[in-house]
């Protein structure tokens, strides 16, 4: 037990890494949909590349979304909706009318009865007008579309359809019975005509058509029900496909057929341990891959934990994004922007690193989606033009127009897919350019998710270090009123040394922005420093040389705690630890020295803290710092003394090994080195001695 607690006290940090992608692991094959897949992989268009391929079993033929669609259409647009007839409309319609005559017929005080013949006329026009059928036109607005198709009527349990001018409307009903009415006063004459007219013949027309909701969707379910999602039968031993044979639509629709009847048997029969075992050593390759990648190239993301962190979160959180999406097949997988995942890491990494990253990315989920070939040939291709067009994403106009580039990329190869497989344009899904847009516009977030993932992982982006570098920030504000001398010499360390990393390679905005802050310490004591002194006065007079020495020193930790109090990004407070690593303060050590030969020095009194420079950007500070200073000291300025100077300050740390902790090289030593020759003569304006006799020529 004793050596089990050694083991995980000595390797914890290491234990640690490894259950972060274990945890990575486990989340994604939970979010794994647990089902087989289909060991064919074709595609509408290309050569069966396989062997041939007999049915081994029977299956049925599925339609195509489009012919299913095609005919779930046809149903509908032939339906007719259904009414109830009301049968008793029309016995109401003529008791009202007859008893309405006899009121008003017995105000006449008539001694004989009325004449029977014209008020039988007078129903047989009302029973005749119910009989077509009436409806009110303001109730089923709804349906308007629907009943131009016209109409099943359902009278005495029996439905027949018609047209649905061949019924009337109440306007039309009520026109046909004063018509009618008219019609008999012409031919007749007597009191009866008289109150016949006088009637009004309104009340007798009442609607007796009803839509039937229920019974109208009740037969539309079972119409659709009853649709069948099949067109014919493959027979166990039948040959479906040769090696070599082009995929047509007809083939491609059986093949797709066959894998769906597959799977569900797999499904259905299958273990499920053995598929669980399959995904895991799938998925975990994969992330051993990306260990290994980490491990060779990115040591430096691998030993940080939130930067470790930060990678499987991505990979993660898009992974099972794609697996909930495709479990629901609510929306195209496509809507997802996997572009997102080059543009985060190349934010705040390398371009190297995010192809990486988004290959491992698209291979997990691509494995698992249908037409795996076809996902990821489409999303490693817009990845590669997220990261190629998105080279300086502190400028907005680049992510839109980056977004735009990669939206034209999906489109383009959508296209392509489709000429492949259906020789025609035409065929194109507008519905699938539409996931293509939405993708496209989600991928604008991302500038919002860069500054939240700034917070939370402290990372540093290259918006934040424009921000920073931006001369007109309060600290460097203040800097230059306070030191002004040591102002104008980050200035120019922040253009030497943004010069050589254009060389070498590396992050120039990093870079200046470490220039401009690295010296912010100075401003506690800023004329104790000879870039802020004036010619007669020198604050050293009169202190000891370890005194100087510690004052010089300490603008280190000033400089480091003032970036904490103005909360500056660590990798900018890395810049102010570092730029002197652990060099000496040479000119009160050389003093003391001449000043007491005998006497023991205590060096670490002179020394810098450090630590030594870790990365090539605080390298090139380093040695642009010890450069610019240097060069100011300089009573002659020429071609010769600034290469000398250049030499011998660079040497010097290279002796005392202050470049062996970064991740620097004897060859970009040399670039570093002619960068700032060539600067420093530009600067000075440094001028070549001719020999006198070339001079008097």
């Amino acid at each position: 037990m004793k050596n089990f607690y050694r083991f995980v006290k000595t390797y914890y940090r290491e234990i640690l890494r490894g259950v972060y992608f274990v945890l990575a692991i486990v989340l994604i094959l939970l979010a794994l949909p647990k089902e087989r897949r289909f060991k064919y992989e074709f595609q509408r268009g290309m050569e069966w590349m396989h062997d041939d391929l007999v049915a081994p079993f029977d299956f049925p033929i599925y339609k195509t979304d489009t012919e299913f669609i095609a005919e779930r259409n046809a149903i509908l647009n032939n339906f007719k909706p259904f009414f109830k007839y009301d049968t008793s409309a029309v016995t109401i319609a003529k008791q009202q009318f007859r008893t309405d005559f006899l009121v008003e017929w017995e105000k006449l005080e008539a001694n004989n009865n009325p004449n029977d013949t014209l008020l039988r006329r007078m129903e047989q026009v009302i029973e005749r007008v119910h009989r077509v059928g009436i409806f009110f036109p303001a109730e089923f607005s709804d349906l308007r579309g629907d009943i131009q198709r016209g109409i099943t009527i359902v009278k005495n349990n029996q439905a027949f359809e018609t047209d649905i001018s061949e019924v009337y409307q109440v306007n039309r009903a009520i026109d046909n019975v004063k018509t009618n009415a008219s019609q008999l006063a012409a031919t007749h004459s007597g009191p009866e005509i008289d109150i016949l007219l006088k009637l009004n013949l309104t009340k007798y027309v009442n609607p007796n058509l009803q839509y039937d909701s229920q019974t109208t969707q009740q037969v539309t379910s079972d119409m659709l029900a009853s649709l069948s999602a099949t067109k014919g039968l493959i027979y166990a031993g039948e040959r479906i496909i040769t090696k070599g044979e082009v995929v047509n639509s007809e083939l491609y629709q059986i093949l797709y057929s066959l894998r769906r009847e597959f799977e569900s048997r797999l499904n259905l029969l299958g273990n499920t341990k053995l598929l669980v075992l399959g995904q895991a050593l799938i998925v975990t390759m994969l992330f051993f891959v990306l260990f290994l990648f980490l491990l060779n190239f990115r040591r430096e993301v691998l030993y940080s934990d939130s930067k470790l962190i930060f990678i499987l979160l991505v990979i993660s959180a898009l992974s099972i994004l794609s697996f909930l999406l495709l479990r629901r097949e609510l929306v195209s997988i496509y809507i997802i922007p996997f572009a997102i995942v080059p543009i985060f890491i190349r934010t705040f990494y390398d371009s190297r690193l995010a192809l990486f990253i988004h290959i491992i990315t698209v291979f997990i989920v691509g494995f698992f989606v249908p037409n795996s070939f076809e996902f990821v040939f489409m999303h490693f291709i817009a990845g590669v033009v997220a990261i190629i067009s998105l080279t300086k994403v502190y400028r907005r106009s680049k992510l839109f127009l980056a977004v735009g580039y990669i939206f034209l990329t999906y489109a383009i190869l959508y296209l392509g897919i489709v000429l492949i497989q259906e020789g025609k344009p035409s065929a194109m899904n507008a519905i699938y350019i539409g996931w293509f847009a939405a993708n496209a516009l989600l991928l604008l977030a991302s500038y919002q998710l860069i500054y939240v993932f700034e917070k939370v992982f402290g990372f540093l982006s290259d918006t934040t270090l424009m921000e920073l570098s931006d001369t007109n920030q309060d600290l460097l504000r203040k800097l230059a009123e306070v030191a002004p001398g040591t102002f104008q010499h980050s200035l120019q360390v922040a253009n030497l040394a943004e010069s050589a990393i254009h060389q070498i390679g590396g992050n120039p905005l990093l870079v200046r922005t470490g220039a401009l802050y690295h010296d912010i310490g100075k401003m506690s004591n800023p004329y104790y420093f000879v870039e802020n002194q004036s010619p007669d006065f020198n604050p050293h007079k009169g202190l000891d040389f370890e005194e100087s020495a510690e004052i010089i020193i300490r603008h280190i930790s000033d400089g480091v705690q003032t970036a904490k109090k103005n909360r500056l990004p660590e990798q900018i407070v890395d810049f102010i630890r570092t730029h002197h690593g652990t060099t000496k303060v040479l000119y009160f050590y050389r003093l003391y020295k001449d000043k007491f030969p005998d006497a023991d020095a205590d060096v670490d009194t002179f020394t810098y803290p450090g630590p030594k420079p870790f990365s090539r950007e605080t390298a090139v500070v380093m040695m642009a710092d010890s450069v610019e200073a240097a060069s100011r000291a300089l009573k002659q300025i020429t071609v010769e003394t600034i290469n000398d100077l250049v030499e011998s300050i660079i040497n010097y740390q290279q002796a005392e090994e202050q470049f062996n902790d970064a991740n620097i090289t004897f060859r970009d030593i040399s670039k570093i080195k002619e960068v700032f020759k060539k600067k420093l003569q530009n600067i000075y304006h440094a001028r070549i001695e001719y020999p006198k006799e070339t001079a008097k020529a």
